[in-house]
């Protein structure tokens, strides 16, 4: 199954790493004019090393009304992947105010500002688009010492369908891919330790975690015409952990 976007304008944030960066360099090998977004100018650079023909953007998605400027500053898009994330582990009963404020500030609010500024300009255009947003199978189960990741994930699966009901009537398709533990350089880092990845993997009937290009794929699928009667939807990518 070839997929194609030539033609297509495509928006990514969270691209200077991991998942995001991966989805960046695919529009981009898939023919879309691929904008990526990073508040760090040193991973942009990089990427720009890897792909001169991607246009790099640094900000800081936090900065609510300089994002309804620069990115709706940028031209139409037609595709939007929602990458950028942040998380803060600990136990339910020590949380703080500023735990709770700075990931729903990243997972949800910041991907809600770029959403709405999106699709605002696809809606003005007429052409319809896709849009898909990075969330997580934290959303459907708990997850010990994640109570505001799990949160904000769930925030995002319901602002997914939210806008899926909403913008459908303009042809634009809003759908989230759930995914368990990536191997990300991030994912690697904080799961290398046998003690906490066993247990979670002794219930995936599959035996391994996520890779990027998993989640890559399952993006790419939604973003193509190939999806084209798939809005709405909630896409777990876990190896089958919720059949437990």
């Amino acid at each position: 199954m070839e997929i194609r976007f030539d033609g297509k304008r495509a928006l990514v944030t969270g691209a200077g790493k991991g998942i995001g960066r991966d989805i960046a360099v695919a529009l981009h090998k898939y023919g879309a004019e691929t904008v990526a977004i990073s508040r760090s100018q040193e991973d942009l650079d990089l990427l720009k090393s890897e792909c001169p023909g991607i246009q790099t953007v640094n900000l800081d998605l936090a900065e609510w009304s300089n994002v309804k400027t620069v990115v709706g500053g940028l031209g139409y898009f037609d595709l939007l992947v929602n990458s950028a994330g942040v998380t803060r582990v600990g136990p339910f009963l020590d949380v703080s105010e500023d735990d709770i404020d700075y990931v729903f500030n990243v997972n949800y609010k910041c991907l809600f500002n770029v959403c709405q500024t999106v699709a605002k300009g696809m809606v003005e255009r007429g052409q319809g688009g896709a849009i898909v947003n990075i969330s997580s199978v934290a959303s459907t189960i708990g997850l010990a010492d994640h109570a505001v990741y799990c949160s904000t994930k769930g925030a995002v699966d319901s602002l997914t369908q939210v806008m899926a009901l909403e913008l459908g009537v303009k042809k634009i398709r809003v759908n989230c891919v759930n995914p368990t533990v990536v191997m990300t350089d991030m994912g690697r880092k904080v799961w290398s330790d046998p003690a906490k990845a066993n247990p979670v993997l002794a219930r995936i009937p599959l035996g391994h975690f996520a890779e990027i290009e998993d989640v890559r794929n399952a993006v790419m699928f939604l973003l193509s015409e190939k999806a084209s009667m798939i809005n709405g939807s909630c896409m777990p990518i876990e190896g089958g952990l919720l059949c437990n």
